[in-house]
C-alpha cells in the first residue's frame, strides 16, 4: 500500500496526519507502528486518522494511534493539528469544528493568527472512570481555601518502595500528575515509565511531572502512555493544570512551559470545560510504501 501522508507538529508534540475522509484507510498495528518509527518510517509521537463523521451535527471523525500502534481516546495537541489539517486540504471552511473521538466529542476552533484552541470538556474525577484502582490505599487531600481539593495517591513499585503522591484524573484519558520542585532534574526516564504501567490503572497512564513556577505559570513534562516523553502533551497540560487549580496551587488561567513550546490552559469554575490553545505547524509532505 502507498500512502500519502503530512507531518505536523504543535508544541514538539509531532503527528503522521492521514486522510481517510475519500478513501477509507485501514492501518494494523504493525503499519503504525512502522509510520511512527523513526528510524524506518516517518517518525512521530501519534498517528492522525482524519476521517468524515456519520453523526448529525459533527463535521469529522479523530482516530488517533500512538508510537506503539494502540489506538487511544485523545490527543490535545493532534486535535490542534488535526483542524490546521482540515483547513489546509480544503474539507472544511468553518473557523468552528466539531469532531468525535472514540469517546468523546471536542469543538476546535483556529484563531486569526493561526493558533488554535480546543475544547477539551470537563475533566473527570471518579476512579472508575479514569480508570483507577485506589482500594488499600490511604490518600492525603488537599486544597486551597476557594479549592474543591483533591486527593493525592501515594504509589509504591512491586517492592514496596515510594514512587511519590500523584493527582489522578482522566481528560477523556487517564493521567497522572507528580509535583516536582525542578522539572529539568525530575527523574522521567525512570519514574515516567513505572507509573505508566503501574498495576492500578487498568489501561496504563500518561505520567506528568510540574513544577509551579508562579500561579500562572507551570513547567511540565509528560511521559504518554505508549510513546514515551514527548516534548509536549495537550492533555497532560490540561490535567496538570486542573489537579494544580483544585490543590489550590494555581490559578483558573495558566501559561504551561512544555520542552517544545508553550500551551495556554484555562478552566473557569469547576463545572466549565477546559480550554487549551496553543501552535499547530506543518513540517512536510510524501508517500510512503507500507
Amino acid at each position: 500500500m502507498r500512502l500519502k501522508f503530512t507531518k505536523m507538529q504543535g508544541a514538539g508534540n509531532d503527528f503522521v496526519v492521514l486522510d481517510g475522509t475519500r478513501t477509507p484507510v485501514e492501518l494494523s498495528a504493525e503499519q503504525a507502528r512502522r509510520l511512527a518509527d523513526r528510524r524506518f518510517g516517518i517518525g512521530a509521537d501519534q498517528i492522525l486518522m482524519v476521517e468524515r463523521s456519520s453523526t448529525p451535527g459533527v463535521d469529522f471523525r479523530y482516530r488517533i494511534f500512538n508510537a506503539s500502534g494502540d489506538e487511544v481516546e485523545h490527543c490535545g495537541n493532534g486535535a490542534r493539528c488535526f483542524v490546521r489539517y482540515v483547513h489546509a486540504r480544503g474539507l472544511t471552511t468553518a473557523r468552528r469544528v466539531k469532531v468525535e473521538t472514540v469517546n468523546n466529542l471536542l469543538e476546535l476552533v483556529l484563531q486569526d493568527d493561526g493558533q488554535v484552541t480546543v475544547d477539551m470538556n470537563r475533566p473527570i474525577f471518579e476512579a472508575q472512570r479514569i480508570p483507577f484502582d485506589g482500594h488499600g490505599l490511604v490518600p492525603r487531600r488537599e486544597g486551597g481555601a476557594d479549592a474543591a481539593g483533591l486527593e493525592l495517591w501515594p504509589l509504591t513499585d512491586a517492592a514496596g518502595r515510594a514512587l511519590g503522591e500523584v493527582a489522578v484524573l482522566s481528560m477523556g484519558n487517564p493521567h497522572a500528575v507528580m509535583r516536582v520542585a525542578d522539572v529539568r532534574a525530575a527523574p522521567v526516564a525512570t519514574l515516567g515509565p513505572a507509573i505508566e504501567a503501574h498495576p492500578r490503572f487498568e489501561r496504563r497512564v500518561n505520567a506528568g511531572f510540574m513544577q509551579v513556577v508562579r500561579r500562572g505559570e507551570v513547567a511540565l513534562r509528560v511521559y504518554e502512555r505508549g510513546a514515551g516523553e514527548t516534548l509536549a502533551c495537550g492533555t497532560g497540560a490540561c490535567a496538570a493544570v486542573v489537579a494544580g487549580i483544585r490543590l489550590g496551587w494555581l490559578d483558573r488561567r495558566v501559561l504551561v512551559h512544555a520542552r517544545g513550546g508553550n500551551l495556554t490552559v484555562e478552566w473557569a469554575h469547576d463545572d466549565a470545560t477546559v480550554l487549551m490553545t496553543g501552535p499547530a505547524e506543518f513540517v512536510f509532505e510524501g508517500e510512503i510504501e507500507l
